[in-house]
């Protein structure tokens, strides 16, 4: 039975939780499941979830093909960053959303009609204030859970929404620039999946069954799930450079980049993957990570204790992320891939070095936000343990 008991044998009925993304860039999704996972593992059977990609789903074209416009974008990262800094600010946005208002009321008014909920949460910046402008007349609790670092865009920030959830102090303060009370601002962090709070119960019995080597340090390299960004050109470096390391190249759907690898004449142990759910196993079981700027690698990577080597960054919107992983002292930002090989050989041949960057990505890690954030949805509409 789903619902839960009350005294008296009355049964509570399920609070229903509308969350709202858009596959525009993997975290608004994960960070999406991560907090559905957490309501369950946190309040099993007492809530009912709903995604809805609001862009695929609801709105008008061209919007609707967002998320197969944003990947060539954000491939283009000087075009992203002018686009990113030209639209940012309140009196920006604010002309921006009254002149897209009467394209989107429509489809904004069906979305609401169509998924009745008790609490709506959105882990997208360019759906808040359309939303809370359709809904005024019948307006229902809303949470905006800010899936970006440091770098939080004006567009994340309505002073509409009951609560703004934000990744760190940085995404506070700037959420106060943008006029939320900082009564509404919670500092919570990025929502992850569950299986990162998970360590491998033997690391080297999980090596072997990969069939990497358990005698060398492990260099994990990753590009997201499309496996975007220099790869190929890191990965070469990477081998010219014969660091005594194992190297895991995760290639995402990018089918093309991983068999140009498997042509490599590789100097050092390496193991190619395409598109994997098994990233919490990955992790746990590698040294270090080599990966752009995205928030949710990041915060991943910081669960699992890894030291980073950011490589890449998306102008303007994860600008933020570097400069808070640097100043923290849990990695390095290299641009370039003769600074990615510097940056890793100095860890591979200074364990110690290492470990102090190590223990500074743990330090700053965020394990419990899904669950925080799933307490903090259920006290929004009543739900106690």
């Amino acid at each position: 039975m789903n619902d839960k008991s009350e005294p008296g044998g009355a049964t509570e009925p399920r609070r229903r939780i509308l969350f709202l993304f858009s596959d525009t860039g993997g975290g608004h999704r994960s960070a999406t499941e991560a907090m559905i996972e957490a309501l369950d593992l946190e309040f099993p059977g007492r809530f009912e979830s709903r995604k809805v990609d609001f862009f695929r789903e609801y709105y008008p074209r061209p919007l609707k093909f967002a998320p197969e416009i944003y990947p060539p974008i954000s491939r283009v990262p000087q075009a992203w960053g002018f686009s990113f800094k030209v639209s940012d600010g309140r009196g920006r946005t604010k002309v921006v959303s009254e002149l897209a208002y009467p394209y989107l009321r429509r489809a904004a008014q069906r979305l609401i009609k169509e998924n009745p909920a008790d609490l709506i949460v959105s882990v997208h910046p360019l759906v808040n204030t359309t939303l809370m402008r359709a809904m005024r007349k019948s307006p229902r609790p809303y949470i905006t859970v800010v899936t970006d670092l440091v770098s939080t865009h004006a567009f994340w920030f309505d002073r509409r929404a009951d609560l703004v959830v934000v990744a760190t102090e940085e995404a506070k303060a700037k959420g106060i620039d943008y006029g939320i009370p900082e009564g509404n601002l919670r500092v919570i962090g990025l929502p992850v999946a569950d299986r990162f709070r998970q360590p491998l119960p033997d690391r080297d019995a999980w090596r072997r069954q990969q069939g990497w080597r358990t005698d060398l340090p492990v260099i994990l390299l990753v590009g997201g799930g499309d496996g975007m960004g220099p790869l190929k050109r890191v990965a070469k470096a990477i081998n010219e450079a014969r660091l005594p390391a194992t190297l895991v190249v995760i290639c995402g759907r990018n089918t093309e980049l991983r068999e140009e690898l498997e042509q490599v004449e590789w100097n050092l142990p390496v193991h190619l993957y395409g598109f994997t759910s098994n990233m919490p196993q990955f992790m746990a079981a590698a040294d270090m990570l080599v990966t752009k700027a995205g928030p949710g690698s990041i915060s991943e990577a910081f669960i699992s204790g890894l030291p980073l080597v950011l490589y890449a960054r998306l102008p303007g919107q994860e600008d933020g992320n570097v400069s808070y992983v640097v100043n923290e002292h849990a990695g390095v930002w290299a641009p370039r891939p003769r600074e990615v090989v510097e940056a890793l050989r100095r860890w591979v041949e200074d364990p110690e070095a290492r470990a102090r960057a190590a223990a500074a990505s743990r330090r700053v890690a965020k394990p419990d936000a899904a669950r925080a954030i799933a307490r903090l949805i259920a006290d929004q509409v009543g739900v106690r343990d």
